[in-house]
């Protein structure tokens, strides 16, 4: 009986003589996954770059590294899915040396794992955005492939026509399907909507979403029939907070064809940038409870240090607006993972690669600001504490990983 006993107990608690089942092991965390429906004190686990276990109380004892999380939040890596990451040879959003991926710098510090450049590359530039940037970046980086063949070099090149050739397109995103997630149309100013009509012929045969960045409003081309008409189920309208975009009625109350495109499955998304998100039409949208759908930034040079500044800090206004911190969560994760058909991306399920976010919640008087300047105030800042990609650790702003070095093992240099 009382070797049973013992050996009931050997399988219970593991010796610490027997090999560590786990890599590294978040303890003692708030897990939000909305993807799974998790929101609640959980331990993470993580094994050879994949999510091993998500339970309550995993001993410490069985990983090789193990970091209190106490007090905050641990949610999937944050999934952008408006950026701008890719320098074209001619001009470009950023500077890229032999040695240097943007996305590497940026996106780790602010708990982002997962980015979609929107547009930046036409089917012309794609393969060089792939050699030089996507394929050797850590950060895991997606496009939305622009309508016009040479992508984003200004806007008077995406006023042409001639260069929008949905058959092109088409076939470039069916040659890289495993990172182009969909088709882009961007700042047309004609009268007319012959780029998001290519855009969606594009993504009718390659079978991806459309984003469209509409940006100009004008008579001829009414915003609430591009969103109720021409756009698909799935199709995206991006800088959706832009004023001044006809969403309100003089009382300020939400326009009926909104509610209605969205039914039909037209998706929402923020892609803040540095001109394209106004409190002016935010707050009152938020407070009528009509949410985005997805939170994104539009990081590119001119919006890194401007208003919008990163993605927590984006978070951080819906949050201060009255969107619940778990929704937050959810449209900055889960739902632009599904939005471009990854929903194997945004979760910490087992089995899942190990893209991890671990947030903290600040208190105390925050301000935010839109990008002419109009603020808001709100007792809450979310920030990023480590970002954890494919179980690698890369990024950890109070050091959580260390140890004390008086005393250590450490491997200094010698010379």
């Amino acid at each position: 009986m009382r070797l049973l006993a013992l050996f009931f107990a050997f399988l219970l608690y593991p010796s610490p003589c027997r090999p560590q089942e786990y890599d590294l092991l978040l303890k003692g965390g708030h897990v939000i996954d909305p993807a799974n429906n998790v929101d609640g004190l959980r331990d993470v686990a993580v094994k050879d770059g994949r999510i091993a276990a998500v339970e309550a109380g995993i001993p410490a004892s069985r990983a090789r590294k193990t970091i209190d999380v106490s007090g905050l939040y641990v949610t999937p890596g944050l999934v952008d899915i408006h950026v701008h990451v890719f320098l074209h040879s001619e001009t470009g959003t950023f500077y890229e040396s032999d040695d240097s991926v943007i996305a590497d710098h940026i996106c780790p510090r602010t708990c982002v794992t997962t980015v979609v450049d929107a547009g930046s590359s036409g089917w012309r530039s794609f393969p060089d955005f792939r050699r030089r940037i996507i394929d050797r970046s850590k950060t895991r980086i997606l496009a939305f492939l622009n309508i016009v063949g040479m992508g984003m070099i200004n806007n008077e090149v995406e006023q042409n026509p001639a260069d929008m050739d949905p058959e092109k397109t088409a076939a470039m995103v069916r040659r890289h399907s495993d990172v182009i997630v969909g088709i882009k149309s961007a700042h047309w100013r004609a009268p007319d909507f012959t780029s998001v009509e290519r855009a969606v012929e594009a993504g009718r045969l390659a079978n991806v979403p459309v984003m469209v960045d509409f940006g100009y409003f004008l008579p001829e081309r009414p915003y609430q029939k591009m969103i109720s008409k021409i756009l698909r189920p799935g199709d995206i309208s991006t800088h959706f907070y832009r004023w001044p975009a006809p969403l309100m009625d003089e009382d300020g109350k939400i326009l009926p064809y909104l509610p209605l495109a969205r039914k039909r499955g037209i998706v929402f998304d923020v892609g803040h940038g540095a001109g394209s998100f106004h409190f002016r039409q935010a707050e009152p949208l938020v407070k009528q409870g009509f949410w985005p759908d997805s939170i994104s930034t539009d990081l590119h040079a001119k919006s890194i240090n401007g208003a919008m500044m990163d993605m927590p800090t984006v978070m951080s206004k819906f949050l201060v607006m009255g969107v619940p911190l778990q929704e937050v969560i959810r449209r900055s994760t889960a739902n632009p993972a599904r939005i471009i058909h990854r929903p194997e991306l945004g979760q910490i399920s087992p089995g899942a690669v190990a893209d991890i976010a671990v947030l903290r919640l600040d208190r105390g008087r925050f301000g935010y600001v839109d990008v002419v300047g109009g603020k808001i105030e709100g007792d809450r800042r979310l920030g990023c504490e480590m970002t954890i990609r494919a179980g690698d650790i890369v990024f950890d702003y109070n050091g959580r990983a260390g140890v004390p070095w008086r005393g250590a093992e450490l491997d200094y240099p010698r010379r």
